[in-house]
């Protein structure tokens, strides 16, 4: 059977035998390399996703001041908790 062309990606091609036989695994690679290849740490407060509802006009008035309107609202309620 054919290969499928559309399902060919030369950027990404199959791994032969040869190729899995000189592949590490992430604990073989040096420490500050796993570090990079899984990323950022995890936060210690992580953010969660709620449903909360807010007049129209509220959120207008956010989203006037930019892109980032909700980080913006996120810190003022952090100061008013505190």
């Amino acid at each position: 059977m054919k290969p499928d062309p559309e399902m060919i990606d030369d950027d990404n091609p199959e791994w032969t035998d040869e190729v899995f036989s000189a592949a590490v695994r992430l604990e073989d690679l040096p420490g500050s390399l796993q570090a990079k290849l899984r990323g950022r740490p995890r936060s210690g407060d992580p953010k969660q996703v709620v449903t909360l509802r807010l007049r129209e006009s509220l959120i207008q008035r956010y989203k006037a001041q930019g892109d980032d309107w909700r980080a913006k609202m996120e810190t003022i309620l952090i100061k008013a908790l505190t």
